[in-house]
């Protein structure tokens, strides 16, 4: 079930201020390059005349966002086939470095190899992110006993086990002095973004959760088994908590690189401290193929709608001076990466200090 946050007015106002950029930028750069399609805002319904194809692929977290804007898209522009593929966020990188796709869908920023790649390939990378995704780890108002989480707890409850240690049936198999009730575990279902990225943070993404887990595609389903019994856990998207508080309580997770337990937030989510589950997401644009009209305005119809999009499906908006920026690069074509310095290191931090002008490494 997808739940929308709320929008603040600021955002609100940067939304049609964006909208009203965005259409001029569309229309001087369609009128440049005289491609005949003009600058369609989609006021006037579906649009027969562009045609094209669009290959995305990559992070199967990020699909369930690149997915929702193809397809309002394609409402707009029915000719435009937009293909949206999950092969992984490393798997897409490799196609999108030998210049197979437009856009790749990315859980994580593009890497020194991946990046380097890409420049011996000759593809200039445009990198935009698009939302933050977190999740929230919940149980039941009378579980008494949880106080926090590490990640090394929850992927004991969480992982498929084996023979010589087996999934845990009982609290008490997690942590000394937890009681001996059942664990009973709720989970989206695999079709989830959320539960591939829930598994990749946990277990990893070639490992696997455990099979006697009750899942379901609903979200309604979960909240109402994990308010049922003081024995549950699950886990969903935080906007969904926000909206179920009363129902169930959410579990603060220890950031393993700080050790402080956390609870989610837009505020927490948004800064990385409610690490590692949340993060930025992210698309990154072949910058050759911006010069098609289909890719353009699909790209500028994604960063106009994108905090809308993101809350539609569970996701956070980022700020919408990030989603600007993007644009900014986005119309300038300047392709690069800012989470890797000059010399190749490696940049990390909240997305609101990394992805900033300064620190954008451009792709010659």
């Amino acid at each position: 079930m997808a739940v929308s946050l709320p929008i603040d007015r600021s955002l609100r106002r940067n939304r049609i201020l964006f909208a009203l950029v965005v259409g001029a930028l569309l229309i001087a750069g369609c009128a440049e390059r005289d491609d005949g399609f003009g600058g369609f805002d989609g006021a006037g319904g579906a649009n027969m005349e562009l045609q094209g194809k669009i290959d995305i692929d990559g992070s199967s977290t990020v699909f369930p966002i690149t997915e929702a804007a193809a397809s309002r898209f394609r409402k707009l522009f029915p000719n435009v086939n937009i293909n949206v593929g999950v092969s992984g966020t490393g798997g897409g990188f490799k196609r999108f470095t030998r210049g197979e796709t437009d856009i790749s869908d990315a859980s994580r920023p593009i890497d020194a190899n991946e990046f380097s790649a890409a420049v011996k390939a000759g593809v200039r990378a445009i990198e935009l992110p698009i939302a933050y995704d977190g999740l929230t780890i919940a149980v039941h108002p009378k579980n008494d006993w949880v106080d926090h989480l590490t990640i090394d707890e929850i992927r004991k409850i969480y992982a498929s086990g084996d023979e010589k240690s087996p999934a845990p049936k009982l609290w008490s198999e997690v942590r000394a002095g937890f009681p001996e009730r059942s664990i009973e575990p709720f989970a989206p279902g695999t079709d989830s973004g959320t539960f591939d990225y829930f598994r990749e943070v946990t277990v990893g993404s070639k490992s696997s959760l455990r099979s006697d887990m009750s899942t379901s595609e609903d979200d309604n389903v979960l909240v109402t088994g994990v308010a049922g019994s003081p024995g549950s856990i699950g886990f969903f998207g935080a906007a969904y908590y926000e909206e179920n508080k009363s129902k169930i309580r959410a579990i603060p997770i220890v950031n393993p690189e700080t050790g402080k337990a956390v609870l989610p937030s837009a505020d927490t989510i948004q800064s990385g401290e409610y690490s590692p589950m949340s993060r930025p997401v992210f698309i990154y644009i072949n910058a050759k193929s911006v010069a098609r009209p289909e890719v353009k305005l699909f790209v500028n119809y994604f960063l106009t709608n994108a905090a809308e999009i993101a809350t539609a499906v569970g996701y956070q908006p980022i700020p919408a001076s990030l989603y600007q920026h993007g644009l900014a690069n986005f119309v300038g074509r300047k392709a690069g990466t800012h989470y890797l310095t000059p010399e190749g290191e490696k940049r990390s931090g909240p997305l609101v200090e990394v992805f900033q002008e300064q620190n954008l490494r451009e792709t010659p």
